[in-house]
């Protein structure tokens, strides 16, 4: 066909203009949750995100920003762009590698092919790509600022381009390709290491055209070289020459007295030189081969080499500086991403195991003076050697999730042992391997984008499920993540499958493993806990890309099915291609709801109200990403309240993060923490156990003790079999105040006087070890004495308030340490002017009232809890108090701000219906019950008859049961009794199946 190259050109850019207008139409106009207001702040300053970093990204993410000029409200805008049209990239990529394939499968050349041939073809490469476009996961990364839309481009770019070099017949220029092909790769480095695992689907094509007629076996060898390729990069090149170059450093440093840093300029001038008179070489004795993989080598280092970037701008102490790689023992760190530990993969211990013994592991550096001394060691730990096995699947040793593992599985206690459960055997952990990890935690997820959803809840399954005939109800029918594909993608993936398999299988390898490199391997070699914090579908969106590439080319199936109905070439092609056009425009219409952001503020908002909840030059503990990030972004691009020091708790268990608190940070004084580096490096009081010594069980000073612990004095030490190690003798804490300059201070509002009488605050700390971020939390308590405001986040674990509750008033969306306490209080006690003005004047809840709003499970979660609950504490008070026409504003203001039509009433709405009734609103109360109650009844009819999950079960019985004990405490017995006839009828088989069960 004459013009198939220039169509095929503008088609290619009309499906990037397709995808572009999409993802530019639902992108979120600001910072979204988890990771991404990490990366739009270290974009736009050129910070050091968490490990392993994305120098790459961060640096066109900072370009992006420029956009946004003096407006910093539209720097998150302009950064989200980078996922548009990295996003839109990948599709542009798509098309022309499907046309690319789908020519190949005809077995035609661009010239050759004929015109109802390169409708089929066009009609593939338009449906594949445009049926990625709409897919959930992609989609759901490509309107946000995250590394996987840039990631997924890099792949798509990277596979085309190896396909077009199999096409080159001068091998001059197809070398030239391969060096691009390096490049890339070493480029994607910077972006984020999966991009390497499609690596041996590369050198599977690379093979196949070196090797005419390869068997299936020389080609799986193709395969595992590949692995292997992936294995020496992520291994050898990256983690491997950063520890060669230490210790070249460590042996130039100590043993020559060089200065720091000589050992890393010795090895980059032998390792390029080497490389470059190795290129000189095999060009001078016209070895091209050789000449191309050194080169291939080259340029993936100088791709890699976006990494000095992270050295360099740590180097300048950023306020977002995470593991401080400014050294090369720090970078070490981050690059093997230390600070998330390892998980066993082929041989190692169960969940059931348990520690024996130490002993010394790798030796932990310092840098004294002008040498590198260790001062300590890393323990290794020593496992009961039969609780070890073969692909252990279930080693997680993270509380809570031997009963997860147990559970899953149906494991008994040990009869031996009832402290824990029966050792798995190794066919049980294939068993847990292949029903949760590669089903659960891969084919869900494969399913969202090819069948459909059931819903946007955390753990939602796949939908339509075959053989799963009940109905669903209503929360589920409306709920805007609930689509149904009725199974068309995955049917025309599975005919595009097909197709290449019978008409070139050698292609088809390339694409399979590709496929389950992205997919099932990735799976294998994450080796996932028993449950994560959010779903993770976004990690194997390079998995859903190929298999759209099968999609794709099932139009060429449908083309010929077609064809031998009419008879007519031409008209089977255009009308294949219009039947499966529908699938893709049946996606996007289905999931434009649940992926539009297009007005949603709610994690800045979240974040701001936050901040607002703090008094100024407060110091603000918070827990992890989503309580964490969004600040970071405000402070650091919006510039809002940056007199707030947030110090995140998951990180506070780290030598480097502590050092920084101790550090000032722009708007920010440092944090009053009186240890020293030597007290918190890494393995040193990483646990203080509690070991109680009755000569002090009443309590003990918590000045005097963080002095011992800072002397290490052997008043508070204990042998172990690693050496000596600090312990609390004591449950009880105490902490003398200064009261006369606390009361001078304001701190303790005027109807708070008479509760502060005592000038020394006790209380229980309970028997717990002290962890690290505990034992910082603890310093900076003793040292600051009330001089700055102290807050912990409302959304923090029980154990992070300290025993401290009875102390902390209630002031929005924070508690805040006070010098007195409230017996009783035992989750804090509120000051009703105080909390009232915040919560009515100075928050904000942007579009959480607007039912055309998408509101995620995630929003749904931790920032309408949060909200609802500080109403909830606050009306309850008033109405105590007696003030019964602002506690009606107050709860009016809540369901004003955040309605059932647009966020559906929870758990903490269920509590509402007895301060409605206080204040009169008893319609509205009633109106509240009845919906909820109604809802959750079809709620839990369902998840009775589909064996849905058991933490749902409870929240609804939860609501159930508290709208009973509402009413009845409102004196509506009638009522209560016909609600409760409800909830036990519900309960009963909830007793049936989980009681009796245990």
């Amino acid at each position: 066909m004459q013009n198939f190259l220039r169509i095929n050109t503008w088609l290619g850019w009309g499906m990037f203009a397709v995808a572009c207008f999409t993802y530019a139409f639902t992108v979120e106009p600001t910072a979204s949750f988890w990771d991404c207001g990490e990366f739009i702040a270290c974009s736009y300053k050129l910070q050091v995100p968490h490990p392993p970093g994305a120098p790459i990204f961060l640096m066109l993410g900072r370009l992006f920003s420029l956009l946004a000029g003096s407006d910093h409200l539209q720097v998150a805008y302009w950064v989200n762009m980078v996922s548009v049209l990295a996003s839109a990239g990948t599709i542009l990529f798509m098309f022309w590698t499907l046309t690319l394939l789908g020519r190949k499968v005809i077995g035609k050349t661009a010239a050759t092919v004929s015109a109802s041939e390169a409708i089929g073809i066009f009609g593939a490469g338009v449906v594949g790509a445009l049926l990625y476009t709409f897919s959930d996961s992609f989609w759901f990364s490509a309107v946000e600022t995250e590394v996987y839309a840039l990631s997924s481009f890099l792949i798509a770019l990277v596979f085309w381009a190896m396909l077009r070099w199999e096409l080159i017949e001068d091998e001059a220029a197809a070398n030239r390709w391969l060096i691009l092909v390096a490049y890339l790769t070493g480029i994607s480095i910077g972006i984020h290491l999966v991009n390497l695992v499609i690596l041996p689907a590369l050198t599977l094509v690379y093979y196949h055209r070196k090797k005419q007629n390869p068997s299936f076996l020389q080609s799986i060898g193709a395969v595992l070289a590949g692995v292997l390729l992936v294995g020496l990069i992520n291994g050898g090149m990256l983690s491997g020459l950063g520890a060669l170059a230490f210790a070249t450093d460590r042996l130039l440093v100590n043993s020559f007295g060089f200065p720091f840093n000589s050992g890393v300029v010795v090895w980059l001038l032998l390792l390029f030189g080497a490389l470059g008179y190795g290129v000189y070489f095999a060009q001078q004795r016209k070895r091209p081969m050789l000449s191309t993989a050194l080169l291939s080598v080259l340029f993936i280092l100088i791709g890699y080499g976006s990494y000095t970037s992270i050295v360099i701008r740590s180097n300048f102490h950023t306020p977002i500086n995470e593991n401080n790689p400014s050294d090369l023992i720090n970078y070490l760190h981050y690059l093997n991403r230390d600070q998330y530990g390892s998980r066993s993969l082929l041989y190692g211990p169960q969940f059931t195991a348990r520690v024996t013994d130490f002993k010394r592991g790798k030796p932990q550096y310092k840098t004294e003076g002008k040498r590198y001394q260790i001062y300590d060691y890393e323990p290794a730990y020593i496992w009961e050697k039969d609780q070890q096995s073969f692909l252990p699947r279930m080693g997680s040793q993270l509380p809570g999730h031997a009963d997860l593992y147990a559970a899953s599985l149906g494991l008994a206690k040990d009869p031996t042992d009832p402290s824990r459960y029966q050792k798995p055997t190794f066919f049980q952990n294939l068993q847990y391997m292949f029903s949760r990890q590669m089903g659960f935690m891969y084919m869900r997820y494969f399913l969202w984008n090819f069948v459909g959803r059931e819903s946007d809840q955390l753990w939602a399954d796949w939908y339509p499920r075959l053989g799963k005939s009940v109905a669903l109800p209503e929360s589920i029918r409306t709920n805007k993540g609930h689509d149904n594909f009725y199974y068309l993608p995955l049917v025309l993936g599975l005919m595009g499958f097909f197709t290449q398999f019978t008409k070139r299988d050698k292609d088809w390898l390339v694409i399979a493993v590709a496929f389950l490199m992205t997919g099932l391997a990735l799976v294998f070699f994450l080796n996932a806990p028993p449950v994560e914090p959010r779903e993770r579908d976004y990690i194997y969106t390079g998995s859903f890309y190929f298999f759209a590439l099968w999609a794709g080319l099932g139009v060429l199936t449908l083309q010929n099915l077609v064809q031998k109905i009419t008879k007519h070439q031409v008209l089977s092609g255009s009308l294949a291609g219009a039947l499966a056009l529908g699938v893709p425009v049946l996606m996007g219409a289905k999931s434009w709801d649940n992926h539009d952001r297009s007005h949603r503020y709610t994690a800045v908002d979240f974040a701001r109200n936050l901040l607002s909840s703090c008094a100024p030059n407060a110091i603000l503990f918070t827990g992890g990403d989503n309580d964490t990030f969004p600040l970071w972004y405000v402070q650091e691009v919006e510039g809002f309240r940056k007199d707030v020091r947030v110090c995140c708790l998951s990180l506070l268990g780290t030598e480097w993060y502590i050092q920084q608190m101790k550090e000032p940070a722009d708007g920010s004084e440092p944090l009053p923490i009186s240890l020293a580096m030597d007290n918190f490096r890494t393995g040193i009081n990483d646990q203080i156990i509690f070991s109680e010594n009755p000569n002090v069980k009443q309590g003990i000073d918590l000045t005097e003790y963080l002095k011992l612990v800072r002397e290490n004095n052997p008043a508070i030490q204990a042998e172990t079999s690693l050496g000596t190690i600090n312990v609390l003798p004591s449950r009880v804490f105490s902490l003398k105040l200064d009261r006369d300059t606390i009361q001078k201070s304001g701190v303790v509002a005027k109807g708070m006087e008479p509760l502060f009488t005592e000038d020394r605050m006790t209380w229980d700390f309970g028997t717990n070890d002290i962890i690290k971020d505990r034992l910082i939390q603890l310093d900076i308590i003793a040292q600051n004495q009330f001089k700055r405001p102290v807050y912990f986040a409302s959304t923090l674990s029980p154990a992070n308030y300290l025993g401290l509750k009875e102390f902390m008033q209630i002031e929005g969306y924070a508690y805040r340490l006070m010098p007195f306490k409230v017996a009783g209080a035992t989750d804090g006690f509120v000051n009703t002017d105080l909390m009232y003005d915040k919560m009515m004047h100075k928050m904000a809840w942007r579009g959480m009232n607007n039912p055309d709003v998408y509101h995620d499970d995630t929003i749904r979660g931790i920032p309408v809890v949060s909200a609802r609950l500080a109403f909830y504490r606050l009306s309850t008070q008033l109405i105590q108090e007696g003030k019964l026409d602002t506690a009606k504003a107050a709860l009016h203001r809540c369901l004003e701000v955040m309605p059932d039509q647009a966020i559906p009433y929870d758990q903490i709405s269920a509590s509402f219906i007895g301060p409605l009734i206080s204040v009169g609103e008893k319609q509205k109360a009633l109106e509240m019950a009845q919906t909820m109650m109604k809802r959750c009844d079809e709620n839990l009819n369902y998840y009775f008859s589909s064996n849905g999950d058991a933490e749902d079960i409870r929240v609804n019985l939860f609501q159930m049961n508290r709208i009973v004990q509402q009413l009845r405490e409102a004196k509506l017995e009638t009522l209560a009794q016909n609600y409760e006839t409800t909830f036990e009828r519900q309960y009963q088989k909830f007793e049936r199946r989980f009681v009796e069960a245990e």
